[in-house]
């Protein structure tokens, strides 16, 4: 049992019954809101550990709940999206959510999701030197990358790219927050950039670039880094 409390935001009767018996039996607290603004009171009185936040919520808009919590708050929040609104997605993570389920969605998927973004929040603030997973080396002090015991020669900007997906495993970011760390804010509309170097970084560190295992692609989104 873990004493993490989430705080499930939802107006469906449904969703909710579905959610929290499920996340009850998985160890959570679970605490509920069916409204925008019963949401940011709970989360500012309540301080739960983890939102899941609905967009589609009958005072206002999940994206507005985000950056009303954003001001005050970096609790993690996962957002419930339909499978064909990209557009509403990627604006929900700019402001700050921090991953996305797509309806209809599986516990089991939802779960996982959980518990990346309560590892990312135990992290805190600090930065690891090393990673590691499935053969894959970073060395953030040394700079060095390393496949399976060979080093991975790689241009500073596909190091940094490199560095910003490994220092959030699990968590999908937008093509807009990869541009903006990398390349700058200047060039957060400049897409073509950020495929190219993908591009190149797959073909450096995945067995099969056409099929990669460590960076998957979001579509419409971006990109998520796998890890062990």
């Amino acid at each position: 049992m873990n004493e993490n409390r989430i705080l499930v935001v939802d107006d469906e009767p449904q969703i909710q019954r579905f959610l929290h018996p499920a996340l009850t039996a998985s160890g959570y607290d679970v605490i509920s809101a069916a409204t925008g603004a019963e949401a940011e009171r709970m989360i500012a009185t309540s301080a739960p550990d983890l939102v899941i936040l609905d967009l589609g919520l009958p005072d206002k808009d999940g994206k507005d709940v985000i950056k009303t919590v954003r001001a005050f708050s970096e609790v993690p929040i996962i957002v419930l999206s339909a499978r064909d609104r990209e557009v509403e997605k990627i604006a929900a993570l700019d402001l700050g959510a921090n991953d996305y389920v797509e309806k209809p969605f599986g516990i089991g998927e939802l779960l996982a999701r959980v518990r990346t973004a309560l590892r990312q929040k135990v992290a805190g603030t600090s930065v690891p030197s090393r990673f590691e997973s499935n053969g894959l080396v970073v060395d953030m002090v040394k700079r060095v990358v390393m496949l399976k015991d060979a080093e991975v020669h790689l241009t500073r900007k596909e190091y940094q790219l490199l560095v910003h997906l490994v220092l959030h495993p699990g968590l999908v970011m937008t093509h807009r927050q990869l541009l903006a760390s990398v390349w700058g804010a200047a060039h957060v509309e400049d897409l073509h950039y950020l495929r190219v170097f993908i591009g190149q970084l797959r073909a450096k560190i995945e067995d099969d670039p056409n099929h990669p295992y460590f960076i998957r692609t979001e579509p419409g989104v971006g990109y998520r880094f796998i890890a062990e």
